[in-house]
């Protein structure tokens, strides 16, 4: 005679998740219990966990051979997420409460030997699946305001298995996670009333905030580089709820979330120089996002640019073109999100005085450092600004303007591209000019005849056709900036202005 029961959790596979069938069968065997349907080590390390915790929460199993299959049996399955699910639908195959009870419930959690649920990564995607199909989501308690962050999803929080058990058996409901605390916006250690002179430099970071494009500051040692792009945060406009949710979801897999709840601040992410490229595009076992994704909709900051390995410079070039990462693990193919704008700053040479007195590096020696930078890569920075030394007057008088100031023309501006990728009827995950599809750049530029011949007269000085798409973009946020319906010629000589590269020796 054998029992069975089923119950639904979650795994997740990139940045998003999948249900999982946990199915339980009890037979009239050697008394053992085996886990089958492709089981990380975690996954069939709990059923040590499991029986441990359901003893030591007071109940009794029968004295049967235990199968857990996990179903859909190919879909590798990690992590300790799988704990209470078995544990759940192991009491319900032993009559400890009716196993109809979990229908329409999907149950992570992690277990204790004593029977405690502790918190797991990753519930926000599930939650977002379990919403999907329909179902009520059972967490931890410690990740119920994670949970409870996705609009028109149940969720039901436990602090232990006992707790699971007294739920269904109709003793005592489960709690709803307490509410969110209301969002508060950090107090920022960076801010362009800070920076002094740089002209140039702020007008770019301002645009490269505006359009989301990437940025290159290049300088000698002490000009403020790291503080400008440290100011980029400042200066970004507020996520929407939908990015809100994409970040959360990136952080809560990677195990990064610093509090329960939605993250609100967009990601600002500098890796050391010494950056691994699986660190920095993703990897691993199990796979799980790099500093690439971990910026998504945010900044990927990446201080001595020439200095990183070659083999970790190139592996951008795929997310800075197509703002995604496509990695392939045992014949599966996993996506993460990598939407970011990059801002990287480099010396003009490899003692960072070129050009000056103080300058020992021959001419080869400085080329050999500057094209460490391939030229596909450098082909996909739409902006490039050059510090120099600031002369002693400079730094006198009253501050400039500070980063609120800046941040609300960057909202202005990008409130006038929405209007219009709306208006065009493009996907709503598209936020800024630097997202657009190739297709609709020029459309949404609306070139006159005079900016296409100077864009004509760039191409043939050797403007690859990938930089004259850029450049384009690249003037269209700063006639949104100008709040100009179409791109002038003025704004494409800006535009091509700020591509000239800023790190060339004399």
């Amino acid at each position: 005679m054998t029992a069975t029961a089923r119950a639904l959790t979650g795994t997740t596979v990139g940045v998003d998740a999948l249900l999982v069938q946990v199915e339980i069968d009890l037979s009239q065997q050697l008394p053992a219990m085996s886990t089958v349907g492709l089981a990380g080590a975690e996954v069939k390390e709990s059923k040590d966990r499991v029986r441990a915790a359901i003893r030591n929460s007071g109940f009794k199993l029968k004295s049967r051979k235990v199968t857990v299959n996990l179903a859909p049996a190919d879909l590798p399955k990690t992590g300790t997420a799988f704990d209470l699910p078995i544990a759940t639908a192991l009491l319900a195959a032993n009559d400890v409460f009716d196993r109809a009870k979990l229908e329409k419930w999907v149950i992570v959690g992690e277990l204790s030997l004593e029977g405690e649920l502790r918190g797991i990564s990753g519930v926000l995607p599930i939650a977002l699946a379990a919403r999907a199909a329909g179902c009520t989501l059972l967490v931890p308690t410690i990740n119920g305001p994670e949970a409870g962050a996705v609009a028109g999803l149940e969720v039901r929080t436990a602090g232990s298995l006992k707790d699971v058990a007294d739920h269904f058996a109709g003793i005592r409901p489960l709690p709803f996670p307490e509410p969110r605390g209301r969002p508060v916006r950090s107090e920022f250690s960076a801010d362009l009333s800070q920076v002094r002179g740089h002209v140039v430099a702020r007008h770019a970071i301002e645009v490269a905030a505006a359009g989301g494009h990437n940025l290159l500051l290049s300088g000698p040692p002490g000009q403020g580089k790291t503080l400008l792009a440290r100011c980029l945060g400042t200066i970004l406009p507020p996520m929407t709820e939908e990015e809100q949710l994409e970040v959360t979801c990136i952080h809560s897999i990677a195990g990064l979330l610093p509090v329960p709840g939605l993250v609100t601040e967009r990601p600002f992410r500098a890796p050391h120089a010494t950056v691994r490229p699986e660190a920095l595009v993703g990897g691993g076992r199990p796979l799980r996002p790099g500093e690439a994704t971990l910026a998504h909709r945010g900044v990927l900051f990446l201080d001595e640019f020439p200095e990183l390995d070659r083999d970790v410079l190139e592996s951008l070039r795929g997310p800075l073109e197509d703002r995604e990462i496509h990695l392939a693990r045992a014949g599966r193919r996993i996506r993460f999100p990598a939407s970011f704008s990059l801002v990287a700053s480099m010396n003009p040479c490899p003692c960072g005085y070129a050009g000056s007195e103080r300058c020992s590096c021959s001419l080869e020696r400085v080329r050999r450092y500057v094209s460490r930078i391939s030229g596909p890569l450098l082909d996909r920075i739409d902006i490039h600004a050059l510090l120099m030394p600031l002369a002693g007057h400079e730094f006198e008088g009253p501050p400039p303007e500070n980063s609120a100031t800046v941040r609300e023309r960057v909202i202005e501006a990008r409130g006038r591209a929405w209007a219009r990728i709306q208006k065009f009827g493009l996907p709503s995950r598209i936020a800024s000019n630097a997202e657009l599809p190739r297709e609709a750049v020029e459309a949404m530029a609306d070139l006159s005849p005079a900016g296409r011949r100077a864009l004509s007269d760039q191409v043939d000085r050797g403007l690859s056709g990938r930089a004259r798409e850029r450049t384009i973009r690249v003037a269209r946020t700063i006639a949104d900036l100008d709040g100009a319906e179409s791109v002038s010629e003025e704004h494409l000589e800006t535009a091509l202005s700020l591509r000239l590269p800023a790190f060339v020796p004399e």
